[in-house]
């Protein structure tokens, strides 16, 4: 008799807007059971009503990933929901206070780096203890092209994502020996509304494309196609890496 292999079991943290909201589209598309978390309840029941009509089971946890009984309960809803956890998308963030150094405040460095840093630690934490005792997983966590680089005019964000990229590296390793992987992709300027906000305009973001050898700003859905890559069986020998999705950026 042919054992039958049930669709996989998703969590997307900042999952109602841009790259994470397009992820967790992505593994509806591919038939996931998907578990959608963000702050934004309205936009997060109107993606679990889109989630459903493309024919998948999904729900939305309000949550804020800085605060770690938050991830506690939305872990703790994935599991009681369906049984287990395989995938873990680690989306939730924010691009903090542009501006140099030399204006930067105690409270903008907290403000994102609980956004970005902790907020991917407290995931990877209660994430990786189920995914573990199952021993099987696979964790994707968002860094930045800004994660390899310096930038001049957002020197704390360019700090979370490196920060982000060597808690990938670390928890990888740690990871591996459950058969679970980690991994993290890396976007370089991508539609959303976190580039406009950053780029003020929509000549600045063309000056932004004129920089990149591809010729244009990503898609959400192509830093997607990357991250179900990550999680899928086509990567299983892959962990502790960084995919860098950017039209060649940071090959220049």
């Amino acid at each position: 008799m042919e054992t039958l292999i049930p669709p996989p079991v998703v969590l997307v943290t900042g999952a109602t807007a841009g790259i994470g909201r397009a992820a967790a589209l992505a593994f509806g598309r591919e038939g996931a059971r998907v578990i959608c978390s963000g702050r934004n309840a309205i936009a997060g029941a109107k993606l679990v009503d889109e989630l459903r009509q493309l024919g998948a089971e999904a729900d939305f946890v309000a949550a804020d990933v800085s605060r770690e009984e938050d991830v506690h309960l939305l872990v703790a809803h994935a599991v009681a929901r369906f049984g287990r956890l395989d995938i873990a998308v680690n989306s939730a963030g924010t691009e903090g206070t542009p501006g140099p150094v030399v204006d930067q405040t105690v409270e903008s460095y907290s403000a994102t780096f609980d956004a970005n840093v902790l907020g991917t630690l407290l995931c990877m934490k209660h994430e990786l203890r189920v995914m573990q005792a199952q021993r099987h997983g696979a964790l994707i966590n968002l860094s930045s092209t800004m994660g390899s680089r310096g930038n001049p005019q957002n020197p704390i964000y360019v700090a979370s994502k490196h920060a982000i990229e060597g808690l990938t590296k670390s928890a990888a390793l740690e990871a591996s020996k459950f058969n679970v992987r980690v991994n993290a992709v890396a976007p370089g300027p991508i539609e959303t509304d976190m580039l406009e906000r950053i780029a003020g305009g929509a000549e600045k973001i063309a000056a932004v494309a004129a920089t990149i050898p591809a010729g244009r700003i990503g898609t959400p859905d192509e830093v997607a196609d990357a991250i179900t890559f990550l999680a899928s069986g086509k990567a299983r020998y892959i962990t502790g890496q960084i995919l860098h999705v950017n039209g060649g950026k940071t090959a220049l």
